[in-house]
């Protein structure tokens, strides 16, 4: 009998990644949660419109399920994790309470939860799961956002003692690919600084917000879909949680000098120290997950911006890289 899948959020980066790589076995079936945004055309995947803040609506869609993959979240951008702080809170803590209290109660097996690494300090050295302290102050501008992560893991733990359900808990860096956000407003690093790039001319110029310092962990989203798989099909513990990470930081000085590159346009860079950013490094050690799943992230980063970029190109239509230059 086919294992019934239910990824919550399935039409947002993530979670439609994910659908769309289960929706290819065939002993799966898939479902998908989505609201505002339009359905996924898929045959493979039946689309059931929630709203995952409101009790009813997640009883009906969880019900029947064997597996929950928790991707549905409230996101957003630097800009509006600055000036928004509370933007990632209410709806996150209530969507996942829901989730997470219908999956007992419908006695579902598995669910994997989508944490995050705002909750870590940043440092040098990569980041184990066992370097969160709690008693430390979590970054200024994290500290709504990674308290209501925190508190959700802690949530998916109580309930794994409850018995009935075994939960993942996945701590990711900041995944980019198709699908991603690719908006300068509502974006991370990643997509708004293809998108300014793949928009700009050649001679022409990208302004980058703050002086591109800080240094983030990059993961190609493929290779979180390849963790997801195995944690859905060998994960034996009633509770675990896992960094996935690709180990290394890059600094958005150097990310945007990277994309520019890989587009073969000719393009300055000008930094524009008024607007928001997030002064922080961090890189994880994501040993944990290779001793348990034997996962490891198989996609550079040279590699994940060319098919990025190749994506992006087809589903814009906006042609070859500058120069005729075809990416692949």
């Amino acid at each position: 009998m086919k294992r019934k899948v239910l990824v919550c959020g399935a039409t947002g980066f993530i979670g439609r990644n994910i659908a769309e790589a289960l929706s290819m076995r065939d002993d799966l079936e898939v479902y998908g949660t989505y609201l505002k945004s339009q359905p996924l055309k898929n045959g493979k995947i039946t689309m059931v419109r929630a709203d995952l803040t409101n009790a009813d609506a997640v009883n009906s869609a969880v019900k029947g399920m064997d597996v929950i993959i928790q991707a549905a979240a409230t996101t957003s951008g630097a800009k509006e994790i600055i000036t928004k702080p509370y933007y990632h809170v209410t709806d996150n803590a209530i969507m996942n309470s829901l989730i997470l209290r219908a999956a007992y109660e419908h006695k579902v097996s598995h669910v994997v939860f989508f944490s995050c690494t705002v909750m870590y300090q940043p440092g040098e050295a990569p980041v184990k799961e066992t370097d969160f302290d709690a008693n430390k102050e979590i970054y200024p501008g994290y500290f709504g956002a990674g308290w209501t992560k925190v508190y959700i893991e802690k949530m998916c733990e109580f309930y794994s003692r409850l018995g009935h359900t075994k939960y993942t808990v996945v701590r990711h860096s900041n995944i980019y690919g198709p699908h991603d956000k690719f908006d300068l407003e509502r974006s991370h690093v990643f997509g708004a600084t293809m998108a300014k790039v793949m928009m700009t001319e050649d001679g022409g110029k990208i302004v980058v917000w703050g002086n591109g310092e800080e240094k983030r962990d990059l993961l190609y989203v493929e290779d979180l879909v390849d963790f997801v798989r195995l944690a859905v099909d060998v994960q034996g513990a009633v509770f675990g949680l896992y960094n996935v990470g690709y180990g290394s930081a890059i600094s958005v000085r150097d990310l945007v000098k990277k994309i520019i590159e890989h587009s073969g346009r000719d393009l300055s860079i000008e930094y524009d120290l008024s607007k928001p950013t997030i002064k922080t490094k961090l890189c994880l050690d994501t040993g944990r997950a290779r001793d348990a799943f034997g996962w490891a992230p198989r996609v550079s980063l040279d590699e994940g911006i060319q098919k990025t970029m190749s994506w992006y190109i087809v589903e814009t239509g906006c042609g070859k890289a500058a120069g005729g230059r075809q990416l692949g």
